[in-house]
């Protein structure tokens, strides 16, 4: 919507543009041989700066793979708070981008770096490709069966992690995964002819299928119980632990799917889940999948899996079937552990200090006279009643933790706020996000709200 207006770029050398919406630009230098070109930049997705460093790198020349070319050159993008977090921090995230990039055989010959309260990174990454083999996500056929590289639940995992519910496995298995360049899987592609791919990356599995389906004219199904996740991730998801980009993404694609009636929405969930440095998802003629999936796995690409299949012709949209075989468990997660914190350069300002709310502030140790808590059954009951209000449900908890802070805001909180803050954060909320949230409360309470807010953000 906010592209529909701008001016179209008229230049006939331009073979893959914006109104496309494909991965990467492509431009026709003579000879057969084209320019790809792409730029990605994001915030942390794990904690560990030199890991952050390769993933953004890997993230980056996704795009290049997905179009079936080949990267050469790159320059670093980064939004650095200066002066707030250690030098060594930049230092270890561009190392390790550097290090991704020798790997994937690419140059970084420049960059660029600003002055940002928020950490972010990425590359502008150019590459090669021979204009009659680029790979596109609009050609593909019906009868075509897909296939995706990577496990689903980068984002559920990292969400889980923010908040102290991650098991250690997840978090190293799903860091493992988005570290690991395509660029194997892309060469086969090319090699056994596929007929359309696409990266899968921050508008989710459904996103970036709904939007193959539409530019090829085709109807899609996938089955729910074929699709590799992450170990974990469907303990996170059914325990609610439900990033708020699920939601962003099922407002921009929602319409063109349709899941099964019997799919638990947890199960739909997942699949709006938004990737970073995701699996390839290509479509491909069904007689050559077999061999294609062969030379994936012999090459140590072992979650490649067939999807789904191109029903036929239509107009773009995404059918979510299941055949039983996969469930969610029960939801088990109050005791799980927080992955355990290493003494290496983290992605975070400062530990931050647990903050009381409000019901914690009466004193549970308090006693009557035959020793029984005077206090402490209330207590219980009005967190509980907390807690149960707090979980998402027809609101998720990105929209729930917003009103939270509006609240403690509007009510003139200070352990309430200083908490919500707090939480907010581990959700990936930025400070304009958080500003507005309050001043939603400012809004109803009037000026004393907002020398209230002022006072505690800027203490």
């Amino acid at each position: 919507q906010v592209l529909k207006d701008l001016p179209a770029i008229d230049d006939p050398r331009v073979l893959v543009g914006v109104p496309a919406g494909d991965d990467a630009g492509i431009y026709d230098m003579g000879d057969n041989q084209a320019l790809v070109q792409t730029v990605d930049v994001f915030t942390p997705s794990v904690d560990d700066p030199y890991t952050f460093g390769q993933v953004a790198a890997a993230n980056s020349v996704s795009d290049i793979y997905a179009m079936g070319g080949t990267p050469m050159t790159a320059l670093s993008v980064i939004g650095f708070p200066a002066r707030q977090i250690p030098d060594n921090v930049m230092n270890e995230i561009l190392r390790g981008g550097i290090d991704k990039m020798n790997e994937a055989g690419v140059a970084i010959i420049g960059g660029h770096s600003i002055n940002d309260p928020e950490i972010k990174a990425g590359f502008a990454v150019t590459g090669l490709i021979d204009k009659n083999k680029i790979v596109t996500n609009a050609a593909a056929q019906p009868g075509d069966v897909l296939i995706l590289t990577k496990p689903l639940g980068t984002g559920i995992v990292a969400f889980a992690a923010q908040i102290g519910r991650a098991d250690a496995a997840s978090v190293e298995a799903s860091a493992k995964s988005m570290t690991t360049l395509n660029k194997i899987a892309s060469q086969l592609m090319v090699k056994f002819g596929a007929h359309a791919c696409t990266d899968v990356t921050g508008f989710s599995l459904c996103g970036h299928l709904a939007e193959m389906a539409l530019s090829s004219g085709v109807d899609v199904e996938i089955i729910w119980d074929n699709i590799p996740v992450f170990g974990g991730v469907l303990e996170y998801a059914a325990a609610g632990i439900l990033p708020g980009a699920i939601e962003r993404n099922k407002e921009s694609c929602g319409e063109r799917i349709v899941a099964d009636n019997s799919l638990p929405q947890e199960m739909v969930d997942i699949c709006y889940d938004a990737q970073t440095s995701g699996g390839l998802l290509i479509a491909i003629e069904e007689k050559k999948a077999d061999k294609f999936l062969k030379a994936l796995q012999s090459e140590k690409i072992s979650a490649a899996t067939i999807i789904g299949k191109v029903t036929g012709k239509g107009s773009g949209i995404v059918h979510i079937r299941t055949n039983g075989r996969r469930q969610i468990p029960s939801p088990s997660l109050a005791g799980t552990p927080v992955v355990p914190v290493d003494k290496s350069p983290r992605l975070v300002y400062e530990e931050i200090k647990e903050v009381p709310c409000c019901a914690d502030a009466i004193d549970s140790s308090e006693t009557d006279k035959k020793g029984v808590s005077a206090t402490g059954e209330i207590k219980k009951k009005f967190t509980d009643f907390l807690s149960s209000a707090s979980q998402p449900a027809g609101l998720d908890a990105y929209t729930k933790q917003a009103i939270a802070i509006a609240l403690s805001v509007a009510m003139r909180c200070e352990p309430c706020l200083k908490m919500h803050i707090k939480k907010a954060k581990e959700k990936g909320f930025t400070q304009a996000e958080i500003d507005e949230a309050a001043w939603m409360g400012i809004s109803f309470a009037g000026s004393p709200a907002m020398v209230f807010y002022e006072q505690i953000k800027n203490s």
